[in-house]
């Protein structure tokens, strides 16, 4: 219920904006071609908004051009709740204005008349010109009210044209994990991390296949991907097998499930993946030999059938972490980094998550969406003999990113002395 509501509220919003800028060009005396403009602008975002919230209930309906779809995604969330937080704060600055005002002219009128001083005269002198200033064609504070209605538009088509520049590219991040009592063998093995494709909406084509390029090129020993594989859509489920089946790697492929591969139909993702044959571990356990070493891959699953949108880490980790076996070195694969506190109690040594996109809007590397939503959220945490390495994400759900590049992580494993 609670999502429905959501879904028609956000809307609801674009309309209450749209009809108080309205308000404020017709006050400001502006042509009637800005009113149309912006008219058709927000009924444009509207229009596509609706044809997007139909695709999740129709997979089989197109989703139109990607430039409509970031433009509707960074409205929708992005420039409309900035556009109601500062029409909100230009109402209540108005506010304040005026009853200033009325208490001065209160005070004013208050005041006993002055006597005009004898000699004085309100007659200009003849021959002195009146240097005071003219009046403004806009007083400050209608300069301020078309600042405020031109912001979002403004803010929205700025981020879009960003973003679709971002959505095509990605970084190769490498990281060098210290392991205590690391097998001598495994000292220099390396693991292409992937997490959170979302193929879909922002990654298919192009950038889709570049990843797999990206990824054979890197030439490491295991290549692992936790979770979202696909973005919503259980149709877009094939391009991304196909894509996950041209990984090439040396010892082995194996995954994990994320939240967003199980939005659309469970059982259809986890049915289809099992027979791909791409190494999906669904709180279950696989052994490959790296480097003439035994390394098991423990998978977690998303939740429960009865909770799908649930993480399920207190449910499933203890249930899965019982597999392990001791005689192998282990490396957990979880979609959300918080299974990384179960790993340290477990003396697991090396946990690979995704799910939180670096913190997707981040205003730098430790202040933003991250660290307010996560405990753990981008790059790498060691904890005693344990470590933890979050993938910012190879691809997008939502189309912009401020410092928390998509990225492909490039892990090399690291001997190091023994934990005391």
């Amino acid at each position: 219920m609670r999502f429905y509501l959501v879904i028609l509220g956000l809307p609801v919003l674009s309309l209450v904006w749209w009809c108080w800028a309205d308000r404020q060009l017709i006050r400001l005396g502006l042509r009637p071609a800005w009113r149309l403009a912006l008219g058709g602008f927000v009924l444009v975002q509207l229009f596509a908004y609706g044809w997007l919230t139909m695709t999740r209930f129709n997979s089989d309906l197109p989703a139109g051009p990607s430039l409509l779809i970031a433009s509707t995604y960074l409205w929708t969330l992005l420039a409309v709740p900035f556009a109601i937080f500062t029409a909100g704060t230009s109402i209540l600055s108005s506010a304040i204005s005026s009853l200033h005002a009325r208490a001065h002219s209160r005070r004013r009128a208050e005041q006993p008349p002055t006597l005009p001083v004898e000699g004085s005269s309100a007659e200009p002198v003849p021959g002195v010109v009146d240097s005071a200033p003219r009046a403004q064609l806009w007083t400050r504070r209608q300069v301020l009210t078309a600042s405020v209605v031109a912001l979002p538009p403004a803010l929205c088509l700025g981020a879009t044209g960003r973003s679709l520049y971002q959505i095509q590219h990605f970084r190769i991040r490498a990281i060098d994990v210290p392991v205590p009592n690391l097998p001598a063998s495994l000292d220099g093995a390396t693991i292409a991390h992937i997490s959170d494709i979302h193929v879909g909406r922002f990654t298919n084509g192009t950038v889709l296949r570049e990843i797999v390029d990206a990824t054979n090129a890197l030439r490491a020993d295991l290549i692992l991907v936790t979770g979202d594989l696909i973005d919503y859509a259980i149709s877009d489920l094939p391009a991304a097998l196909d894509a996950v089946k041209r990984f090439d790697a040396r010892s082995g492929l194996y995954c994990c499930e994320g939240n967003h591969d199980l939005f659309d139909d469970r059982n259809e993702f986890e049915q289809q993946a099992r027979v791909a044959n791409i190494g999906m571990l669904l709180n279950e356990r696989a052994t490959t030999r790296v480097r003439g070493v035994d390394v098991q891959l423990l998978g977690l699953r998303w939740g429960s059938n009865l909770n799908p949108r649930n993480a399920g880490l207190d449910e499933n980790v203890p249930r899965l972490l019982q597999q392990r076996d001791p005689d192998t070195f282990p490396i957990l694969l979880a979609h959300h980094p918080h299974a990384f506190d179960s790993a340290i109690q477990e003396n697991i040594p090396l946990t690979l998550a995704g799910h939180t996109h670096g913190g997707q809007l981040m205003l730098g590397p430790d202040i933003g969406a991250g660290p307010l939503m996560f405990k753990y959220w981008s790059g790498l945490y060691t904890r005693g003999a344990s470590s933890l390495v979050v993938s910012n994400g190879t691809g997008n759900w939502f189309p912009l990113r401020t410092f928390a590049p998509a990225e492909i992580v490039h892990i090399t494993l690291r001997a190091v002395p023994s934990v005391a």
